[in-house]
């Protein structure tokens, strides 16, 4: 079964958490090798609107927040559930993520 990448972007705080999650719903392998990921640090900018709750910041105003981009590998069958553990662990009230399709060479 081929594999999918999962990124992610998350507060330092979170990280193991959600890393966690991730792996414990199937992802993060590659061979014999197990708990596989790579991050690195970066700047998150939203701006919630009034209905909104978030977890770092204020609603109603833009925000410039210090993140992770977590990255790893997941088979292509078990993405929907890694992306419910990674919801589930996640501080923020929506999670950005993204999913991209990996070529098998």
């Amino acid at each position: 079964m081929a594999n999918v990448k999962l990124v992610w972007f998350v507060p330092l705080e979170a990280l193991e958490q959600t890393r966690s999650a991730v792996f414990d719903a199937g992802a993060g392998r590659i061979g014999d090798y197990e708990r596989c990921s790579w991050y690195t640090a970066g700047t998150g900018t939203f701006h919630g609107g009034e209905t909104t709750e978030p977890a770092v910041g204020e609603r109603g105003r833009e925000e410039h927040v210090p993140e992770l981009r977590v990255e790893t590998v997941v088979p292509e069958g078990r993405i929907r559930d890694a992306i419910v553990a990674l919801r589930l662990a996640h501080p923020y009230e929506e999670p950005a993520y993204d999913v991209y399709p990996l070529l098998d060479q």
